[in-house]
């Protein structure tokens, strides 16, 4: 249920409201629009009187929320949220967001070079995963929190934000201690213990699409994040898995339109998982750009033919730049910029 309030309500007028849905046993969810103030009731309410909530001064009126994804829904939010990538980035707003950097954080050398490149390129963040989940228990699993560090000093250097993947729960303070965005994978989008402990932290989730999962259930993981009083989430679509094999997996990007119609979240769009494939990574980010997307995530490796992960999907630094050069043409198109 959404409550309207009028226009010209006070503070105290609107936590009178979040009170009474508190009363009821459901969470209170506001949100500042440019012209109203609503509160969203979340929550079983088919027992509940809500009279006392319609008649509480300054409501206007209540609207039921149609959606089963309730604070992710443009139902409640109308207007598109501008999330904090940290650093003074932010996701969502008329810039477009770049997010560059390696599969895996490799070494103090390879990382400080990749940031500095990228940051020169025109990248707002830093991508870099410490811990890396393998389908092969013998693959590189990645450094942990020394690869933590080696992000941080990346961040110290060049000054982008740093987003790095979030694997279990045991993890959460460490990684929450070092990055600025909370990357949720794949394999975890339907983790939900671990989409409630990265929803209690104050850092923004960058939540990755199942590879199998509808929107409805990728805007529902999204819902646990935001239920548990994280309102800073950023979509992303990595791609999916259909019957065909020539690409790593099928990047589908007609569910940009789709998130834009359905939620107020961001959403950045992941063309190297989303193609397993370095040479189509230029045309699938000029074609998402093109389509509406909030943002990039890129696989950027100085030497992909020896990169311990993804080497096959990755773009060198000098690719990423005349990447970010065409990219500069294109958004003014859609009226965006990079």
């Amino acid at each position: 249920m959404i409550v309207v309030m009028r226009s010209g309500c006070s503070k105290a007028d609107v936590q009178n409201v979040v009170k009474l849905i508190q009363e009821l046993g459901l969470k209170d969810h506001v949100i500042e629009g440019t012209d109203r103030m609503v509160v969203a009731a979340i929550g079983d309410k088919r027992h509940l009187d809500m009279g006392a909530i319609e008649n509480a001064p300054m409501v206007d009126r209540m609207v039921p929320i149609l959606a089963p994804y309730k604070v992710a829904s443009r139902e409640v939010s109308p207007e598109p949220s501008v999330i904090p990538l940290g650093q003074g980035a932010t996701v969502g707003g008329k810039k477009i967001a770049v997010i560059a950097g390696p599969c895996s954080v490799e070494s103090e050398k390879q990382v400080i070079e990749v940031a500095q490149k990228v940051k020169a390129a025109g990248a707002d963040a830093l991508r870099g995963g410490a811990f890396k989940p393998r389908t092969n228990p013998y693959d590189f699993q990645g450094l942990g929190e020394e690869g933590l560090k080696l992000l941080a000093k990346a961040r110290d250097e060049t000054g982008l934000a740093v987003v790095t993947e979030l694997m279990s729960i045991d993890q959460v303070d460490m990684v929450a201690q070092y990055a600025d965005v909370l990357q949720i994978g794949t394999r975890n989008m339907h983790n939900f213990n671990l989409l409630m402990a990265a929803g209690k932290t104050d850092r923004t989730v960058l939540l990755k699409r199942g590879w199998s999962a509808t929107l409805s259930e990728f805007l529902l993981a999204a819902e646990y994040i935001i239920n548990e009083g994280n309102k800073n989430v950023i979509l992303c679509e990595r791609g999916i898995r259909t019957h065909e094999s020539y690409v790593r997996n099928t990047l589908p990007l007609a569910i940009i339109p789709a998130i834009k119609r359905e939620s107020h979240l961001p959403i950045v769009i992941d063309p190297s998982q989303g193609t397993g494939h370095s040479y189509m990574v230029p045309a699938m980010s000029r074609a998402a750009i093109a389509a509406g997307a909030d943002g990039l995530i890129i696989e950027v490796h100085p030497d992909p033919q020896h990169a311990l992960t993804d080497g096959g999907q990755s773009i060198t630094p000098e690719q990423f730049s005349d990447l970010m050069d065409s990219l500069r043409q294109i958004a003014p198109a859609v009226d965006r910029s990079v």
